[in-house]
C-alpha cells in the first residue's frame, strides 16, 4: 500500500499527517517528513484531510476525542500502551506507572516511556498526558515545550 504524506499548518507549526490509504499512520513534525520526503508521494487524501479537520477542532477546544481510523506500526507492547493512552481523559494526566499497571506490568514504566516516544500519532493518541511520578513533564518526542502547550491548551478548554 502506498503512503501519502501531506504537511498541514497548526498552532504548533507545520506537521505532517500520513495515511496508507485506509487510515492514519503518522502525525509527525515537518523535520520527520523532510527525512523521508524522497520515497513518498506528497498529496492529501480523505484520511489526512479528516485528521487535519479534527486537529483544527482540537486546537480550537471543540474536539476532546479523535475519531479516526489508525494504522500504527509497532510491537504488541507498544500497541497495548497506545491503547491505554487513548483512555486518558482530555485535560487529565496520569503517570508512566499508571499506564504500566494498565498494560499489566507495574515495573514497565521505562518501557512505557519508550512506547510513548515511538507513538507515531502524538496528539491523537495522547502521550502528552503522561507525566512523571512527581507530576513533572518528562521527555516528549516533539519536545517538552510542546507537551506543556498541549496540556495547557486542554486545561483551558475543560
Amino acid at each position: 500500500m502506498k503512503n501519502i504524506f501531506y504537511p498541514y499548518d497548526t498552532e504548533l507549526g507545520k506537521i505532517v499527517i500520513a495515511s496508507d490509504g485506509t487510515g492514519i499512520t503518522a502525525v509527525q513534525t515537518l523535520s520527520w517528513f523532510e527525512e523521508i520526503n524522497k520515497i513518498c508521494e506528497k498529496s492529501a487524501d480523505k484520511f489526512t484531510d479528516e485528521a487535519a479537520r479534527q486537529l483544527e477542532q482540537y486546537f480550537a477546544g471543540k474536539r476532546k476525542v479523535f475519531e479516526l481510523p489508525l494504522h500504527m506500526s509497532g510491537t504488541s507492547f507498544q500497541k497495548s500502551v497506545w491503547d491505554a493512552l487513548r483512555g486518558i481523559p482530555y485535560g487529565r494526566t496520569v503517570t508512566y506507572k499508571h499506564i504500566a499497571k494498565a498494560v499489566g506490568n507495574e515495573k514497565a514504566s521505562r518501557a512505557v516511556g519508550g512506547a510513548n516516544h515511538n507513538n507515531p500519532v502524538w496528539i491523537i493518541v495522547p502521550c502528552h498526558r503522561v507525566v512523571g511520578s512527581n507530576g513533572s513533564l518528562t521527555g516528549y518526542a516533539a519536545g517538552v515545550e510542546v507537551k506543556r502547550y498541549l496540556l495547557e491548551l486542554e486545561r483551558r478548554f475543560l
